[in-house]
């Protein structure tokens, strides 16, 4: 694909995800994007088939980012700690901002049973950003700026915190100090008192 092309596929995206966080998943039409991207049908139909094209690959470029970032930051020797710390300030300011999460959108995707009987691309994310998440926390115990811990257990507080809080964020207004609770319980499990206070 050409670089134009590159670009307009992720104005698209952009756009969407815009769309998807605002309305869910069911209540986005091709013509939605296609106002919202100035694009002819025949425009957007060039670069997606679908919205569910549109979504999917939306969804799936969170996780492999987040992954690679880690992984990056890992071989360039960036310390646990702060690594950890850039994760967590992004996920607390997530957790509160209701008008750019796509929680509502993933759910409404993936509860209808026609697909999820058929895509088990949630579970490919979810292990995608476990083993992001695994990687990291086996690192900062390696290099001993986190308490050992079972990996996997943490990656699963963290996960599913978030993403409830997220979903939370779309009935309710949620308190600041929510997330920041959240994230001090987190901190609370892979550092130590002194690395904590210090």
């Amino acid at each position: 694909m050409s670089v134009k092309g590159d670009k307009t596929k992720q104005d698209i995206k952009e756009k969407a995800y815009c769309l998807f966080a605002e309305k869910g998943y069911k209540n986005v039409t091709m013509k939605d994007i296609c106002e919202q991207t100035g694009l002819s049908r025949g425009g957007l139909y060039r670069h997606y088939e679908s919205t569910e094209q549109i979504f999917l690959e939306i969804v799936s470029a969170f996780s492999n980012k987040q992954k690679a970032e880690i992984e990056s930051k890992i071989k360039n020797h960036i310390p646990a700690i702060v690594i950890l710390n850039e994760l967590l300030a992004k996920y607390a300011d997530e957790m509160v901002d209701s008008k750019n999460s796509l929680t509502l959108a993933i759910y409404e995707y993936y509860s209808n049973p026609e697909i999820s009987k058929n895509d088990n691309s949630v579970i490919k994310q979810y292990e995608i950003s476990k083993s992001a998440w695994i990687e990291l926390i086996n690192y900062g115990i390696a290099t001993k700026e986190f308490n050992c811990v079972n990996p996997q257990a943490v990656f699963n507080v963290i996960v599913f915190a978030y993403q409830g809080v997220r979903m939370y964020s779309k009935l309710m207004k949620i308190d600041k100090d929510i997330p920041n609770q959240i994230i001090d319980e987190i901190k609370g499990l892979l550092l130590s008192k002194e690395v904590q206070n210090g």
